[in-house]
């Protein structure tokens, strides 16, 4: 049987940044995600949990926690406003999140593309459409950045479409997917952020499903999406909004979707979380607990914890 093995990570505490005092400290987002029953977690941000691999391992076995993945954004279109080497200082980044991840037993690190305008001011950094060339740069920059970071660290890239990036519709994950090499480039299926942009999960998990590499649980508040695309608010705006909600109160439908990955038959992790920047530092534990609860009680037997 396949293993859909659900962890959480530090977004579910509200967490975005390496260091902002608004955010809850990382021992205590370790303390809880552990009393919630999750054991797998994610990085979150580089340098929220410790970056020393062994404070860190030390800090996970303590608490009876495992590391899932690593977390990186990428900008491999080199767009006229940057004009950088973007590989180069993409790759830079990829290396501290490899790295740590394999020193604790990570697998994978989810890479995921920089958004084109300011999450928290909605300034528009760039224009929200590629062209053909930067289409090409992407998707040859990923190939090699998942080929590297798997030859060099041995994890694998799981590429995450978000909100307000060039990789967002369920047209341009396909377009991505078509021009990724599946060896060492997967997806990363966020389904939060694939309603969020009026996407259809099951449909991507039936088109592409040698390509399901990973999950990210979430689920969108339909009202709040609704107004979203009616006054085309920026990213940061709508989840302060409330845009992601705990499960099963917004969609995607969880159980039908987790029983599309079960039938898959393969051991993927689903990792739960649910965008709240900023958020009351009480406010998680008891949301995580019962979306543990909730996920356990979905009817779908390989949807495990341990």
């Amino acid at each position: 049987m396949s293993r859909i093995l659900v962890g959480s990570a530090p977004d579910s505490w509200g967490v975005w940044f390496p260091h902002d005092p608004q955010q809850t400290p990382y021992t205590r987002f370790l303390d809880e995600v552990a009393a919630s029953g999750y054991e797998w977690i994610e990085l979150g941000p580089f340098g929220y949990l410790p970056t020393d691999p062994k404070q860190l391992a030390d800090e996970l076995a303590a608490r009876g926690l495992r590391l899932s993945a690593g977390t990186v954004f990428e900008h491999l279109h080199q767009s006229v406003s940057r004009g950088d080497d973007s590989w180069n200082s993409v790759w830079t980044q990829v290396e501290d999140v490899a790295r740590l991840t394999a020193a604790v037993g990570g697998k994978h690190v989810v890479v995921i593309p920089e958004m084109w305008r300011d999450p928290s001011t909605g300034a528009v950094l760039e224009d929200r459409n590629l062209t053909a060339e930067q289409w090409h740069q992407k998707t040859t920059g990923m190939n090699e950045l998942g080929r590297a970071m798997y030859e060099k660290y041995g994890v694998r890239a799981q590429y995450h479409p978000h909100a307000d990036s060039h990789v967002d519709t369920e047209e341009h994950v396909y377009r991505f997917l078509d021009g990724t090499d599946g060896e060492f480039v997967n997806l990363c299926l966020d389904t939060g952020h694939i309603s969020y942009c009026g996407g259809d999960n099951i449909a991507i998990i039936r088109r592409a499903p040698e390509r399901i590499g990973y999950l990210h649980l979430k689920q969108v508040d339909p009202e709040v999406r609704a107004k979203v695309e009616a006054e085309d608010l920026p990213f940061g705006e709508a989840v302060k909004l409330g845009a992601m909600i705990e499960p099963p109160l917004g969609v995607p439908d969880m159980p039908p979707l987790l029983a599309e990955i079960e039938k898959l038959g393969i051991d993927v992790f689903a990792i739960v979380e649910q965008d709240m920047y900023p958020c009351e530092a009480d406010a998680p534990l008891p949301i995580a607990q019962r979306t543990q609860k909730y996920l356990g009680s979905c009817g779908v037997p390989s949807v495990r914890f341990n």
